[in-house]
């Protein structure tokens, strides 16, 4: 029997679009031979939906739209469709209103339901606010061969793999008891560095341990912060990978499941990204075109320092949009090096992309002016520096609102976790692309990106970081060194560990209270923050959720 996976990239919420999407790749699938073909986790609404699922008219649209679907897919072919389905006990008996759900759709009707068990509740996840688990084992038989169902979390409960079991059930395992044939996950899991890899591991471990073929069907495209990879795949009972399908792309493939052998045939392995620069690269282009075309916005507008930061986010950019839809704006000021602009006009060429030179001296001096007064006695100081960084947001702002651009925002990981950023200033935006990306991984995609010519010009790579607020600033005169910052960063934010554990790993004891300290008092500044593309386990995002009004203690 062939069986087709559907990498599928919905728009949250359309789910006419959604659903003639699932329906073009029906034909395909159909085309192709396949008997059965898989679609992601709420593959008709798309994931993650939040609080529509609070809406009774979303949630009843849903399954208007689904019934009409399951009408007009071709004739031999069976569908897994993600959707939710109401909880009629809720009412009576308490829980939550809805079911995560696949709908197993067959010639012209709804066949089965099968309910997500495992609801995840941790990093950006919230599924226990909107669902009731599941308690059954799910699976369907399809031309006399038993086909086991599992959603997203549902296998990711492997206490031999994890060392531990985060939920009671384990439903692969409750699969592998009944003696399902193979087994299916649909999924809307979101990409972090490594993680495609971290699924092929699991589930390669899973189906070792429980002799079942895995076939995982994985959602594609960037949802506000998340990006999802796809990297759909499928494993043999050996555990060996034998189809995978490329990251980033949406795509349709097939396998073949032999009844003779009761395995999987060998399919197409699509090639993987060269590294995770590589992979970095490529999702952050997938999370900036997805915001900007999803949101309604063809051409976007970014500041260009100069910088490294600014630099990356341009190319970005241009490979997410088009040199033509892509706008930079050089603000020079008093304090501006001569290289900086230089280097930004280098880097534009590079890309093919326009700009516009507006310095911003005579705005400086008429906000000195109006402030003349009341800064009276005082030492030119921060507040002063951020002038600056205001006037550039406001400028950028304008010209924005004014064409229709979005703005995209280009701080680093690294300065958002230490406030070194300014509100209404550099933050301003509406997508901050390289948000979750720290100084030295900018650097390290930068010289991956000039691999084979320039693209990021050699003196942004070589020159010391530095905002230019002043004469001579570097960013080394308020912060520790890149490489020193980032590696404290990486154990507080990601590791969780204690200022004493930090410092045990050879870090300076007042170095890392400075940076400890930093982080917590920019939590008021991160809050206000656009959204930032997420592509680590830990981003300032829907999955960080710290209190700004606080006095902690590491």
């Amino acid at each position: 029997m062939k069986i087709a996976i559907a990498q599928l990239n919905p728009i949250i919420g359309d789910l006419t679009g959604n659903a003639q999407a699932i329906l073009e790749a029906a034909k395909k699938a159909a085309d192709l031979g396949a008997k059965l073909l898989l679609t992601p986790e709420l593959s008709l609404c798309g994931y993650p939906p939040r609080d529509l699922l609070l809406m009774p008219s979303f949630v009843e649209g849903m399954a208007t739209v689904l019934s009409k679907l399951a009408q007009d897919l071709p004739e031999n072919l069976a569908v897994l469709v993600g959707t939710v389905e109401p909880n009629p006990k809720a009412e009576f008996n308490g829980g939550k209103p809805l079911f995560n759900s696949i709908a197993l759709l067959e010639k012209g009707k709804i066949k089965q339901l099968f309910y997500k068990r495992l609801l995840p509740t941790y990093d950006v996840f919230d599924e226990d606010r909107y669902f009731e688990p599941g308690l059954e084992t799910s699976y369907f038989i399809l031309e006399g061969i038993r086909i086991g169902v599992t959603i997203c979390e549902d296998l990711w409960n492997d206490e031999e793999f994890w060392g531990k079991r985060t939920y009671a059930a384990n439903p692969i395992a409750d699969l592998a008891q009944i003696g399902v044939d193979f087994t299916v996950n649909v999924s809307a899991s979101p990409y972090s560095v490594g993680k495609p890899d971290l699924r092929k591991a699991m589930l390669s471990h899973s189906a070792v341990r429980y002799q079942q073929p895995i076939i995982y069907t994985n959602q594609i495209g960037g949802n506000d912060d998340l990006i999802f990879d796809g990297s759909s795949f499928a494993v043999n009972r050996q555990g060996k990978l034998i189809c995978a399908l490329a990251s980033f792309e949406t795509e349709i493939a097939t396998i073949e499941f032999d009844e003779k052998t009761q395995d999987l045939v060998s399919g197409t392995i699509a090639d993987r990204p060269e590294n995770s620069d590589e992979e970095i690269w490529l999702a952050l282009v997938l999370g900036v075109q997805d915001y900007a075309h999803k949101c309604g916005f063809s051409k976007v507008l970014i500041g260009l320092s100069g910088g490294i930061d600014s630099s990356l986010v341009a190319a970005i950019a241009r490979e997410a949009l088009g040199a033509e839809n892509v706008l930079g704006v050089l603000m020079p000021s008093p304090y501006s090096s001569d290289h900086s602009v230089k280097d930004a006009l280098a880097l534009a060429r590079n890309l093919g992309i326009s700009t516009h030179t507006l310095p911003i001296a005579n705005l400086m001096h008429a906000y000195d002016e109006s402030l003349i007064n009341i800064f009276a006695g005082t030492e030119f100081g921060i507040a002063e520096e951020n002038i600056q960084s205001r006037i550039r947001g406001n400028l950028l702002m304008a010209i924005a609102n004014k064409f229709g651009y979005l703005l995209l925002s280009t701080g680093n990981k690294s300065e958002m976790a230490v406030g070194y950023c300014t509100l209404y200033g550099d933050m301003n935006g509406g997508l901050a692309a390289i948000a979750d990306v720290p100084k030295t991984r900018v650097y390290s995609i930068c010289k991956w990106l000039n691999r084979h010519r320039e693209i990021i010009p050699e003196n942004v790579l070589e020159k010391p970081p530095s905002a230019e607020l002043k004469p001579g600033q570097v960013d080394q005169d308020s912060l520790p060194p890149y490489d020193v910052l980032d590696d404290i960063l990486e154990k507080l934010i990601h590791d969780r560990l204690s200022i004493a554990q930090i410092v045990a790993s050879g870090h300076d004891t007042a170095v890392v209270q400075k940076v400890v300290k930093l982080v917590s008092r920019a939590e008021f500044k991160r809050r206000q923050a656009p959204p930032g593309l997420k592509i680590t386990d830990r981003a300032f995002g829907t999955g960080w959720r710290m209190p700004i009004a606080s006095r902690i203690s590491y």
